[in-house]
């Protein structure tokens, strides 16, 4: 798939235009990014059923844009991109990796300070010059070279909402072969965990050879590492290994849940097993050298005293003595799970009349197709050029249009909402009077990252407090792998949450998933609610849903911890 190797252009041409000039057209970069890194279809496969016409199709793509994907498709390249580069004095995909710097800002650090690269700049900070600079100050500096050090680490691994759509790809692939008799992900992918480092597939085939000559010949395939009756490794273009095993009809369970893991949760489970005189491996349960439990992964818990633990939960942080207490007759000790079918409705939604590329009738139709209940538009508020964002008056004028489509549209009701930014001071960007028009306000933080942890948790309480706040949107602001949640007081903001009734989100973007799920588990814990949105920005958006269910799932949320797993009359129930 070229998607993300077209949109990494199209957002390094927005940021050599910005060195210049902010523009709409940089603007219309970084959209056609956004679309094409969500995008769940093949460009190029698109591209090939119908050229242009059909490329211009996609939501949010017009002729100008499409006609630079084209370009890339058929000669690997984008003039305009190579003409920006070769004018560009510094290494811009570099350095803007690392977090708090933009283009201006780069800009500004060459003509000052002739940084070129990422070793001018960590030289340069390291001597103390950046600091000097107006705009910057000693704090910046630190989180310069801080920030260097997360950008030159090659972690090895994947954001799970990139690597589990190619996961399900060659599952799918797989299971279309006559040989195969069942098949299924495993390891972190299976858990869910936020990253991934490879793919592990099982499978049960009586015909192995043929499997693995498959498998080894699929399109994507950069390296065969191995292959064997048993094994196969191979390296994808992509970057990441895939490993294929083929196992045995009574062995299947076994190997689901060990190469499943936890590394931990395996551990802890072996023990568990030996004080019972059992063994415990990848093949099954064994009393005296004699199988008892291994065709599937229940009987494997079961045969050890355990009830049965979800994948996600795998991580020996408390589900293996919640299970164990469960088997017993103790009850209500593992958590019921929110289901991956029990969202009714997205809360947290753009449109075109901010930084979306979708109109709201569009997205309506949509969430109507996904089953929801309701949909909350939730276009930003925000003083920040780059996301387009409303005003007073276009609230009111946004509302109009919503009345408007929720009167054409039957079978789903479009709920007025706002992502309003908080203020440094914790004040909000729009009046408390419009405000109080709205069914649903969604407070975020999008600037001032670095504050104190002292001012931080203050700025956000302040936002709590407002009557009119019902969510506070990406609540630590973390970037998977880029930046770093807020410096905050988790417990004293959990406090006031519960306090005046403030939800926390959720966020199910892909690069985000925030809540970390150890901080979805505190905030059940304290009985403070949640909902799941998945920030669309384009249609394809709404897919993430399942990533963030899954993060709710690792968190220990039960359908009753999560708002919009309500009907809308509830929904709207418990915040007005």
């Amino acid at each position: 798939m070229k998607n993300l190797e077209i949109a990494k252009i199209f957002y390094l041409m927005a940021e050599f235009i910005q060195m210049d000039k902010a523009s709409f057209i940089s603007i219309a970069y970084n959209k056609a990014g956004r679309i094409l890194e969500s995008l769940e279809k093949d460009i190029e496969e698109i591209y090939n059923k119908g050229g242009l016409d059909e490329l211009k199709k996609i939501p949010g793509i017009g002729k100008g844009i499409a006609g630079k994907i084209e370009e890339y498709i058929k000669t690997g390249k984008i003039k305009r991109y190579q003409e920006l580069k070769k004018k560009c004095p510094v290494d811009l995909e570099k350095l803007t990796s690392v977090e708090g710097l933009g283009a201006k800002r780069i800009k500004f650090l060459y003509k000052k300070l002739k940084i070129k690269n990422l070793k001018d700049l960590e030289k340069t900070a390291k001597a103390g010059k950046i600091g000097k600079l107006d705009g910057f100050g000693d704090k910046s500096e630190k989180n310069i070279l801080q920030s260097i050090e997360i950008a030159k680490l090659d972690k090895g691994r994947f954001l799970l909402g990139k690597i589990l759509p190619i996961a399900r790809n060659i599952v799918n692939e797989l299971k279309e072969l006559p040989e195969t008799e069942n098949i299924s992900i495993a390891g972190s992918a299976r858990r869910m965990k936020e990253t991934i480092g490879d793919i592990d597939i099982l499978v049960i085939s009586s015909k192995p050879s043929k499997i693995m000559d498959f498998f080894v010949q699929m399109s994507g395939i950069d390296k065969v590492w191995a292959k064997g009756m048993t094994k196969s490794s191979v390296r994808l273009r992509r970057g990441f290994d895939a490993d294929l095993r083929i196992v045995k009809e009574q062995s299947f369970g076994a190997a689901l849940q060990y190469f499943t893991g936890s590394k931990d949760h395996n551990i802890a489970l072996r023990k568990i097993a030996q004080k019972k005189g059992l063994k415990l491996n990848e093949y099954g349960v064994y009393r005296n050298n004699k199988q008892i439990a291994g065709k599937n992964e229940k009987q494997v818990y079961q045969a050890i005293g355990l009830s049965y633990i979800e994948p996600e939960l795998r991580t020996n942080s408390g589900e293996i003595e919640a299970a164990l207490q469960q088997a017993q007759g103790k009850p209500n000790q593992l958590p019921k799970l929110i289901g991956y079918n029990d969202i009714k409705g997205e809360c947290h939604c753009h449109s075109d009349w901010s930084d979306g590329s979708e109109t709201i009738e569009g997205l309506a139709r949509i969430a109507k197709k996904m089953n929801y209940q309701y949909l909350v538009i939730t276009d930003h508020a925000s003083p920040l050029g780059i996301v387009h964002g409303l005003d007073e008056k276009r609230i009111l004028k946004q509302m109009a249009e919503i009345d408007r489509v929720n009167k054409k549209i039957r079978g789903i009701k479009i709920l007025k909402g706002i992502e309003v930014d908080i203020k440094a001071d914790g004040s909000l960007f729009i009046k408390d009077e419009i405000l109080s028009k709205l069914d649903l306000v969604l407070g975020a933080i999008h600037s001032g990252f670095k504050m104190d942890k002292e001012k931080m948790t203050k700025r956000l309480i302040k936002a709590i407090e407002n009557p009119h706040v019902d969510v506070i949107a990406h609540p630590t602001g973390r970037i998977i792998d880029k930046r770093p949640g807020y410096q905050i007081d988790f417990d004293k903001i959990l406090e006031k949450a519960k306090k005046n009734k403030t939800a926390l989100e959720i966020n199910a973007h892909m690069s985000r998933l925030d809540l970390r799920d150890v901080d979805i588990r505190r905030a059940k814990q304290a009985g403070v609610k949640m909902v799941i949105g998945t920030d669309v920005h384009n249609i394809s958006y709404f897919s993430m849903m399942e990533l963030g269910v899954a993060q709710a799932r690792r968190g220990w949320a039960e359908k009753k911890d999560i708002l919009n797993t309500s009907s809308l009359k509830n929904f709207l129930k418990y915040f007005k």
